[in-house]
């Protein structure tokens, strides 16, 4: 499991080479119908300084794309993640999600449909950070459609903008003078047979999961922060009834199997630690801003991995290998720039692209790292509260789980 690290300041960007649409020779593995020239038509549109939005046409597909370029190193542009309703559960259009967090110091610009998510529940299946909180932590993806178990590639924002691509997993655990455990995770049932520790904030709900097995409730009253590890109080000693009441400002940690022994042994007015970070590490220190998932990293150190994303991360064929709507995210090898790219499908005028062809796109843009968000129905491109794309359900725009925005600030 390897993660890349992005970092703005780094070795001078060649994504100016790839912006001069020689897409002819770029785009060679993306089967071109025999004898098509590609005609390849650009519309920009400067939306900002340091950000553009391109429409671009190629009837080798045919297909039609929609890409915004962004500049890093811009201290007025940032990137965040949105959850639909601002809740764990739950879905909303990614356009209402971009109008919904408009602010008087800052402008949502442009904004993506990002993470797989239960149609059901509307809970996104990977590790979900926003504004530096833990939301969800997993060590597996919650996906019920993976060949088999295992990591999906995500996205890591820094406190400073830098952007980390890699497999994630909650690295936490929770410790007092005279015991620890680890946390395997965040308002998520662990799925372990034997033995668990969970972490549940308000964000799961009003009470935790019951259990028929040994368990000890701890709650948790919040007394700080350093960097990356929450301080906390407990008030009382643990329960021995799972089922119990979350603090609505604090933290219920849960031990089931034999792990109950070790929340047990937290006495009361303790001060109970818990570190909560990624493995692998992220370049900072600190606690990453932003930790948004997808399905699979398609591009590593410039390489084309799509091929391989079935032995990699368990993707299925009918997604990775037949031409679909799709969106992605990718960075250039310094670091200094990234894309938002959106791609429609399902239509005469744009088929969409196979993950190879995705992946082979974003080489083209000068991407170094990319990663395939969810597609579909859910492909979707918000600029400036307008979707810009064509979204292929029937009713429209596509109610999704979260998005990813790109904020331009307007005042200090």
């Amino acid at each position: 499991m390897t993660s890349i690290s992005l970092r703005t300041g780094a070795q001078p960007s060649n994504s100016r080479m790839a912006m001069t649409f020689l897409i002819v020779g770029a785009l060679s593995a993306c089967r071109p119908a025999a004898g098509t020239p590609a005609d390849v038509r650009p519309s920009l549109n400067q939306l900002a300084p340091g950000l553009r939005h391109e429409v671009r046409l190629d009837p080798r597909g045919p297909w039609r794309f929609h890409i915004v370029e962004i500049d890093l190193q811009n201290p007025a542009l940032s990137l965040d993640v949105v959850r639909a309703k601002d809740a764990l559960q739950g879905r909303e259009r990614t356009s209402l999600m971009a109008k919904r967090v408009q602010s008087d110091t800052s402008r949502v610009r442009v904004a993506v449909n990002a993470d797989f998510f239960d149609l059901a529940t509307g809970e996104n299946e990977n590790n979900q950070v926003l504004g530096g909180e833990w939301w969800k932590g997993l060590p597996l993806t919650d996906s019920p459609y993976d060949t088999y178990d295992n990591v999906h590639g995500q996205v890591a924002i820094d406190p400073a903008g830098g952007l980390t691509f890699g497999r994630f997993i909650l690295d936490a655990r929770a410790w007092t003078r005279t015991s620890a455990v680890p946390v395997l995770s965040i308002n998520s049932k662990p799925k372990g047979r034997y033995e668990s520790t969970a972490l549940y904030t308000a964000r799961y709900g009003a009470t935790a999961p019951t259990d028929t097995g040994r368990v000890a409730e701890l709650r948790l009253r919040p007394i700080g922060v350093r960097g990356d590890t929450l301080l906390y109080a407990a008030p009382d000693t643990a329960s021995s009834r799972s089922g119990g009441a979350i603090p609505r400002d604090g933290a219920l940690l849960v031990g089931t199997g034999d792990r109950a022994a070790g929340v047990a042994a937290m006495s009361r007015f303790d001060t109970v630690r818990v570190h909560l970070n990624t493995w692998p590490r992220l370049t900072s220190q600190r606690a990453p801003k932003a930790v948004i998932g997808g399905w699979p990293l398609v591009l590593q150190d410039g390489e084309n991995v799509a091929a391989r994303a079935a032995t990699l991360e368990g993707t299925i064929s009918r997604n990775a290998e037949a031409r679909h709507p799709r969106t992605a995210i990718a960075v250039s090898r310094s670091g200094q720039t990234a894309w938002l790219v959106t791609v429609d499908g399902r239509a005469t005028n744009s088929v969409g692209m196979t993950l190879v062809e995705l992946a082979e796109f974003l080489r083209t843009l000068g991407a170094w790292h990319a990663l395939n968000f969810d597609g579909g129905g859910s492909t979707t491109m918000v600029i400036d509260g307008r979707v810009v794309n064509v979204p292929t359900d029937a009713a429209g725009e596509r109610e999704v789980g979260n998005a990813l925005i790109v904020r331009e600030r307007t005042r200090r």
